[in-house]
């Protein structure tokens, strides 16, 4: 019996040591090595994807911002499709069309060189005044150029130009009348005609005058040859070159002046064609070209040096 226990507790004995030799530590080791070397196997090959990741999106935001930079300027825009549509109406000397139907005049004409500067064609559409501010900003237009007056309404809705040339709103009556109209308080019974969305309609506004308006400056012309209104209010750079001895209206002639105003080129809000056109007026004064176009058509005295 003693025997028996005696191998029953060797048996025992072995077992227990067997069991030890089983839980051995060097297994825990290598689980760490494998740990380890499969971070840093991830860290060797993830990394560089990192890095391109990065760097793709470094690019990427660059393109955007040299896109949205693109995007942004009216300037490359233009050049990019090749061509500066320029909002007018018939506007004699400004804007107005040859024996062969061509589009001259001191704008037209500047609007050409302009064009020439920026390596583009110029192409011009007859607007509605009235809706210049609805056919730039749906770029229907690139600018509007054709005598524009740089009223309130103007600068804040448009980037514009620098002023390159004075101006003034005249009353227009029949040359026979005209000793009966030579002040303001002289109007005050008179039927006007004015170009609607103008700088004249803004002074028989401003003056409390009977008026209705009428698509272009030329058309108030016409309602008062016609008797239809007994004066308008236009430009009168127009006056000048339209009305008077020699002109296709002889029998009407103008008389009072109601203010003093400027003209400018009127582009989309914040277009950079504005500081352009700034720079090439600037180098077409310097050159004499400015001058001998406005020699040209008569209004070298208006031009803002």
């Amino acid at each position: 019996m003693k025997k028996f226990i005696a191998m029953t507790l060797a048996l025992t004995l072995s077992m227990s040591l067997m069991a030890c030799g089983g839980s051995d530590n060097s297994s825990t080791p290598a689980s760490t090595d494998n740990a380890a070397t499969a971070a840093a196997d991830t860290n060797t090959t993830d990394a560089p994807a990192a890095a391109d990741a990065n760097t793709d999106a470094a690019t990427d935001t660059n393109a955007n911002a040299d896109t949205a930079s693109a995007e942004d300027s009216d300037l490359a825009y233009v050049q990019g499709k090749g061509t500066l549509v320029v909002g007018i109406t018939d506007f004699e000397p400004m804007d107005y069309k040859d024996a062969d139907g061509n589009w001259i005049g001191f704008d037209a004409d500047m609007a050409k060189a302009f064009g020439e500067s920026l390596g583009v064609d110029v192409e011009f559409i007859e607007i509605d005044w009235d809706n210049k501010i609805m056919e730039l900003d749906g770029k229907t237009i690139d600018c509007v150029w054709n005598g524009m007056t740089l009223t309130s309404e103007v600068t804040s809705s448009m980037e514009c130009s620098n002023a390159y040339c004075n101006n003034a709103q005249v009353v227009i009556v029949p040359a026979d009348v005209a000793d009966q109209y030579q002040d303001t308080d002289s109007l005050a019974d008179l039927t006007f005609a004015v170009e609607a969305g103008s700088a004249g309609e803004e002074m028989a506004e401003e003056y409390s005058l009977n008026f209705t308006p009428v698509k272009a400056q030329s058309d108030a012309l016409m309602e008062v040859a016609a008797g239809t209104s007994d004066a308008a209010i236009i430009d009168s750079l127009m006056a000048a070159a339209m009305v008077g001895e020699g002109t296709g209206y002889a029998d009407l002639t103008y008389t009072v002046g109601l203010n003093s105003e400027e003209y400018g080129v009127g582009f989309r809000k914040g277009s950079d064609l504005a500081a352009a056109l700034n720079d090439f007026f600037a180098a077409s004064l310097a050159d004499g070209s400015m001058m001998a176009c406005a020699e040209e058509y008569g209004v070298q005295a208006a031009i803002v040096e």
